[in-house]
């Protein structure tokens, strides 16, 4: 498995303007809004909860921006119900693509899904047309330089509980079953590992390569996606090239 496209993007998203960062608070926050409704608003007993606020941490967004979300999603400031929509459709070169949304208008975000996917020649599917090209990862990343070994780290994380490990340039991507991911990760910070990020991911089995002019239209129509308030995450099967 590799992920270090993923890493990138981790890494550029940690270095956006304060512009970028507001509409990543905004997406946050709704994923609080909604972790707080299943589980509640305590972060000890919310295992969801406790993943999203260390990711909102890991971006520098503001404890009050945090508290905020949490109080408006248990109802203390008025509160706004989201529900969790998944779009599944082909990119230019028969490339699968997924989108996670969370959204108070499912019309208007299917509406502005499909538009984006039309404008830069992909098509909207069904549900299941590409899901299953993926498969659901806990994923944990962990930068090199800090003095562990390569097959330290593969021990390490192996003995943590991990499923695999993929040793990239500057990274160590490690790969744990979803109902495992929280006692992986609580293991490796037991055994003096810094997590720079962690997230449960969907990992393609086999991915596709673009020549460099669909390249080009597929990243527009990824940011376009990205860029939508509505839209949480958006997954592919695209091996884009190192930047």
């Amino acid at each position: 498995m590799s992920g270090h496209n993923k890493w990138s993007k981790i890494k550029n998203a940690k270095e956006k303007n304060d512009q970028q960062n507001a509409k990543m608070y905004t997406k946050i926050g709704r994923e609080i809004a909604v972790a707080v409704k299943a589980g509640g608003a305590d972060p000890n007993s919310n295992s969801q909860l406790k993943n999203i606020i260390a990711k909102a941490r890991a971006i520098n967004m503001p404890n009050d921006n945090i508290n905020r979300s949490i109080k408006k999603a248990s109802g203390e400031l008025g509160t706004v119900n989201y529900e969790s929509m998944t779009y599944e459709g082909y990119g230019i070169g028969g490339s699968a693509v997924i989108v996670y949304a969370l959204t108070d208008n499912k019309n208007r975000t299917a509406s502005d899904v499909r538009h984006i996917f039309d404008k830069f020649g992909g098509s909207l599917g069904s549900n299941g047309c590409v899901s299953y090209l993926f498969t659901k990862k806990g994923v944990i990343y962990v930068q090199k330089g800090t003095g562990i070994s390569d097959d330290d780290m593969m021990m390490i994380a192996l003995d943590a509980g991990a499923e695999d490990i993929s040793v990239e340039d500057e990274i160590f991507e490690i790969y744990t079953n979803p109902d495992d991911f929280d006692t992986v990760k609580s293991n490796l910070e037991t055994a003096g590992v810094s997590i720079a990020d962690s997230a449960i991911d969907l990992i393609p089995s086999n991915y596709v390569s673009l020549d460099a002019e669909k390249e080009v239209s597929f990243n527009k129509m990824i940011d376009a996606l990205e860029d939508n308030d509505d839209v949480q995450e958006v997954y592919h099967n695209v091996e884009l090239s190192e930047e």
